[in-house]
């Protein structure tokens, strides 16, 4: 989930971390709480004992396909894993931006296709975040169901894996650049807030989303930037330097996905977005936002893709992966069929929902 700040500074600071999706994420008609930014402290969590190994869903089998309709069969079982409005019908609250503390990461591992190798486990966390850092079993069982519905052969650039909380119910999941390289990538993911199956899919999904259409041979990464990635300055001029979709990374290829995407539906829509993102008021700049989406419902799957364009495409993809073909009455509906012109992404569609309906058919 990308987050543009509508403070310019938390914006530079924050611009590679695309934290996504509370774990709270409505897979019925509830009404999930929304996302509090954390203060500048760690979140007190209580002591416990340590905790038990989240039930997960089971790690890889064969590539194989119960009837031969995958997405229909897992959505069956799974229920209705795109759900996200609440009962009354009115918008949820716009989830707010969480930039990653290293104060919260407890262990990095190293990315080597299918495997996680040589953890790296953070030093001066309280007992009780210990407990969740020691627990390899549950890490293994969140990577080992990633790698199982997203083919290594499409996630070449992720290299680092990470495991972090903000507490309770609050942020699930990110993809961010590793500090090593503006090419590779890394996946994070709140070890607290994993244990729901629909929850982990949804997001596992969006934020593959946000690595298929921000990977280096989609968006060229800017080397000042990553360098440079307080500077103002630096973040400006390359950003006025860019003819294309500029989504904070770098500059997109014009047959990108994301500039293809963008070019398409957000032109008449994007100075009213800008006017919202200039907002330096926190609780404004989320109030307007909301206005935003409702004044453009039917442009978005759902609230949380009003954000921005990165956020827009990433939770597009997911409905495309999950979803039945729309009927294309909506331009949220044009949004989801975008994504089937492109017969290398229809193949990946199939792709995962082959390595997802394994998985959820033991």
């Amino acid at each position: 989930m990308k987050r543009f700040l509508p403070i310019i500074l938390l914006a530079l600071l924050g611009f590679t971390s695309l934290a996504c999706l509370a774990a709270t994420r409505a897979f019925s008609n509830s009404t999930p709480s929304p996302v509090v930014i954390p203060s500048e402290t760690p979140t007190q969590i209580p002591p416990s004992p340590v905790p038990p190994t989240p039930t997960l869903i089971p790690s890889p089998t064969p590539d194989t396909c119960p009837n031969g309709d995958c997405i229909s069969a897992c959505l069956k079982e799974m229920g209705d894993i795109t759900q996200a409005s609440s009962a009354d019908g009115e918008s949820k609250p716009i989830h707010k931006s969480f930039v990653l503390d290293e104060e919260y990461t407890l262990v990095k591992y190293t990315i080597n296709a299918d495997q996680i190798t040589d953890p790296v486990d953070k030093d001066g966390l309280s007992n009780s975040l210990k407990d969740y850092q020691k627990d390899r079993t549950a890490q293994e069982q969140i990577w080992n169901y990633f790698a199982a519905i997203i083919p290594s052969d499409y996630r070449k650039f992720l290299t680092e894996y990470i495991i972090f909380t903000d507490g309770k119910d609050n942020l699930l999941a990110a993809v961010e650049q590793s500090d090593n390289s503006p090419s590779e990538w890394a996946l994070s993911v709140d070890i607290m807030d994993a244990s729901n199956p629909q929850d982990l899919t949804f997001t596992l999904i969006h934020e593959y989303g946000h690595l298929l259409t921000l990977s280096p041979d989609q968006v060229i990464p800017s080397q000042r930037i990553f360098d440079n990635q307080i500077s103002e300055s630096i973040y400006q001029k390359e950003k006025d330097a860019c003819p294309t979709f500029f989504p904070g990374e770098g500059c997109s290829n014009v047959d990108s996905y994301i500039n293809q995407f963008f070019e398409r539906f957000w032109p008449e829509i994007y100075p009213q977005w800008q006017a919202i993102n200039n907002i330096e008021d926190e609780d404004d700049y989320y109030s307007e936002l909301d206005k935003f989406y409702i004044k453009h419902k039917d442009q978005f799957v759902s609230d949380y893709a009003s954000t921005d364009p990165s956020e827009d495409i990433a939770e597009t993809f997911s409905f495309f992966i999950l979803e039945p073909r729309p009927i294309g009455k909506t331009i949220a509906d044009q949004k989801v069929l975008f994504f089937y012109g492109f017969p290398e992404l229809v193949q990946l569609r199939d792709q995962i929902g082959r390595r997802l309906c394994a998985q959820l058919n033991k």
